[in-house]
Parts: C-alpha cells; structure tokens; sequence
C-alpha cells in the first residue's frame, strides 16, 4: 500500500494506522523527488501499489488528480483522502477511476474500514454516490460553460470595464482614466449586469473570477 500526501505527519500518522491494522504501507517521500508530476507519476508507478492513498493537493507538484487515472490503469485501488470539498472535483475523481473519495475531517477509522473492503473485494463506493459525484462534476462544467458564454457576449469596451473592476476601480477613476462622464460608465455597467445576469458589479467579478476570466 502506497501512500502520497505532502503533510508528513498526516502521512506517517496513516502509515502507523495501517501498520497496527496489520497492512504493509510506505510513504512516498515527496522531498526526494524534486518538483515534477512526470518523476513523483513514475515513482508511484514503480511502487506497484495495490492499494494507492493520494492527497490532492500535493503542494510544489500540483494537483494529485493527474496521478489518479495513470495509477488506476496500472491496476492500483485509488483512494483519494482530501481536504478539498468541492463535490465536482470528488466527481472527477470518480470519472477517472479513483474507488473511493474520502474527507481528511472524517475518522481514521473510516479510510481504514475502506482499505479492509478493498482487499477483502468488496465494493467501497455504490451507484447512487458515484452519480452524485458525477452529477456534481457535470453541474460544474455547466455553469462554468454559462458563465463563460454570457461573458462572451460582453463588448470590448464592456471587457475592459469589468476588467477595471476586478482590478478593484471604482465607477469615478474609470471614467477620469477614459475620459468619458461617470454616467457613461454606469449605463456600461448596466449593460455588464444584464449580460451577465447579475445584480451587482461584486456579483459580475465573482461570476468572472469563479471561471479565471480576465481582459483581453
């Protein structure tokens, strides 16, 4: 059983459980393999794990979940133990082939009953929780492909206006640096709203941050 988390005494304090528990389990030393995703996939890989542990977020290397689908295809159990409670992320994890996705706020106890099921061969996650996951996945990607689509209907001259307020501009230093009357500027900002279906500029930034849209 191979264990990947960049919180050393998370790991070691799992590893110590799985070893009471009388399971083999190693801990992959992140600080020897430099900062690449392409030398920690291959040393994962070189484990040949029956059973994978994996954190997501694995700090200088980047998002675990590139390591999901390499490790599933190779024939490992991937049991993705996260902090992260974002359902659309849990549901691609699903859809690449991780068994399992289990909160680092929950007890040991339940990531250890999960590893038991795992090698006795049983299942460790059903059809209603995978289609929760994966419906939470598909809801995402639907509101980041309408949220990207009402914002493509901005003008240029709507672009750099929201782009100024993401900047944090207020209405009177966009119309002094355009030269153009704060009035103009607020009938753009209507505009903007009601492109966008919001009610407010702090609601147009939100909706344009949550999908990294930025000015062109």
């Amino acid at each position: 059983m191979l264990i990947i988390d960049d919180h050393a005494m998370f790991a070691e304090t799992m590893q110590f459980a799985l070893l009471r528990h009388g399971h083999d389990a190693l801990v992959l030393s992140l600080t020897e393999w430099g900062g690449s995703m392409a030398t920690l996939r291959a040393a994962a890989l070189s484990c040949q794990a029956h059973i994978v542990l994996l954190d997501l977020d694995l700090g200088q290397f980047g998002d675990g979940i590139e390591l999901i689908a390499p490790l599933a295809q190779a024939g490992a159990n991937v049991v993705v133990v996260t902090a992260s409670t974002d359902q659309g992320r849990w549901g691609a994890c699903a859809r690449l082939g991780a068994r399992k996705i289990v909160s680092k706020n929950l007890p040991l106890r339940n990531t250890l009953s999960i590893v038991r099921r795992i090698h006795q061969g049983l299942p460790v996650m059903n059809g209603e929780e995978l289609e929760r996951l994966l419906g939470a996945l598909r809801n995402g990607r639907m509101f980041t492909d309408d949220a990207r689509r009402r914002l493509e209907l901005l003008s240029p001259r709507e672009r750099q206006i929201l782009g100024a307020l993401i900047k944090g501009r207020h209405v009177h230093e966009i119309a002094r640096n355009d030269v153009v009357s704060e009035a103009t500027v607020r009938t753009q900002l209507k505009s903007i709203r009601g492109k966008l279906e919001v009610t407010s500029q702090l609601e147009a930034v939100g909706l344009a941050n949550s999908v990294g849209w930025h000015a062109s």
